[in-house]
């Protein structure tokens, strides 16, 4: 139980930062979910959006961010 309680608040701490930074990038104008390369299809019956361009860049900036941290504690 006790590995549980401890998972949970750390997805509860990632969450938070998460929802943090959405809100700083939408302050500061950053186009995140409106690149030039989000699919956004629209019909008569309803509206497909799929965020391609925002995804693989969330992505890298994710994993160049995860490999800088990993990197430094393991020194």
């Amino acid at each position: 139980m006790e590995a549980i309680g401890r998972f949970l608040m750390l997805a509860g701490v990632l969450l938070f930062l998460m929802g943090g930074a959405l809100v700083l990038t939408g302050k500061f104008g950053l186009p995140l979910g409106r690149l030039p390369g989000d699919i956004r299809l629209e019909g008569p019956n309803g509206v497909f959006y799929f965020p391609l361009a925002t995804s693989l860049l969330v992505s890298v900036v994710l994993t160049v961010l995860l490999n800088l941290v990993l990197r430094w504690l393991r020194k």
